[in-house]
């Protein structure tokens, strides 16, 4: 009971603003409720001031109850509507992913700066923004500020994408199903996918969704190799009395267990939106925690080398996407 009473300040306060974004994407569909969770929550650290009583509780929420939210989240992927893409597509996909992936890492080492920022980077713009950087973190021996630097500018590349996609998507000429699949391989957060993709309508907002979905599926494997990686160069470490990480994080394991279920057919289909709408919440309350982080006014001492890495590593995964859609016909 002393435990839930130290958390129930912070949760609570995460779940009313939660709740806030989701009124505020149900009466504007074009704002992400991840979005102004996240806002909200550096709003609160930049320019008001967090009690030390909710500290505890909005931890918590960065912790488990996104993590809670990224297992829901796989109850949205089935293999059947993934089947539906083809290999070629599929592949396109991975290459995306995975030059993303290295391909940030390497301009952050090219930028001198960490590893750990360079990984927190690279697996947001890859997957899926601020839940893929929170998945990782536990791997990435990541300060508070660069874990806050990372979440602040996924978050301002993929609302800046929301109005910039669909203006060149126009211009370029692309048609609705192929700029659908443009704004899936290249935009972070799924409520920004949703945002830009529905302003070509029905099909593209489709393609986008499936495109999207499939990216948000590699995060398991990714996170495979990011633990295996961090399980050898912690070898010596785990000799000496250390703890190694697991392969699989629980919460990992767990969503792949949603998709298998989902993909089995053994989650009613009348069940879909109330689990969608719980999954919102756990990744909002989340991400009200993380944004809880950022304080605006410090990360401006970090300098511009790291907002160098967040605009790069968004050009090339938008011109990779671009490249992937129009070679592989998706």
């Amino acid at each position: 009971m002393t435990r839930v009473r130290a958390l129930a300040p912070g949760v609570l306060i995460a779940l009313a603003v939660a709740v806030v974004a989701s009124i505020v994407h149900a009466r504007v569909p074009v704002v992400s409720p991840h979005v102004v969770s996240v806002a909200f929550g550096m709003l609160g650290a930049t320019f008001g001031r967090i009690e030390a009583s909710f500290q505890p509780g909005l931890k918590f929420a960065a912790k488990r109850v996104l993590r809670g939210g990224i297992v829901l989240l796989g109850f949205r992927l089935s293999l059947a509507e993934l089947r539906d893409l083809g290999p070629q597509a599929l592949l396109a996909v991975v290459v995306v992913v995975v030059v993303t992936f290295f391909g940030t890492r390497f301009l952050a080492r090219r930028l001198g700066l960490s590893d750990s920022l360079g990984l927190l980077m690279a697996t947001g713009y890859s997957i899926c923004g601020a839940s893929a950087i929170a998945a990782v973190e536990p791997f990435a021996d990541a300060s508070e500020e660069e874990v806050a630097y990372s979440i602040a500018l996924v978050t301002l590349c993929g609302t800046l994408a929301i109005v910039v996609l669909p203006t060149l998507g126009t211009a370029m000429g692309l048609s609705d199903p192929q700029f659908g699949a443009w704004v899936g391989a290249s935009v972070h957060d799924v409520g920004q996918v949703v945002a830009a993709a529905s302003t070509h309508g029905d099909l593209a907002l489709r393609q986008a969704t499936i495109v999207k979905l499939t990216r948000v599926a590699l995060l398991a494997p990714l996170l495979a190799g990011v633990a295996v990686s961090a399980r050898r160069r912690l070898g010596a470490a785990v000799v000496a009395g250390a703890k190694r990480p697991p392969l699989l994080p629980l919460f990992i394991v767990l969503f792949l267990g949603a998709c298998a279920l989902r993909s089995l057919g053994w989650v009613p289909v009348e069940w879909l939106d109330e689990v969608k709408q719980a999954e919102t919440i756990l990744l909002s309350m989340g991400l009200v925690g993380l944004g809880s982080n950022v304080d605006l006014r410090k990360l401006r001492a970090v300098g511009g080398r790291p907002l160098a890495l967040g605009l790069g590593s968004w050009a090339l995964v938008a011109v990779v996407a671009l490249g992937a859609v129009q070679l592989s016909g998706l």
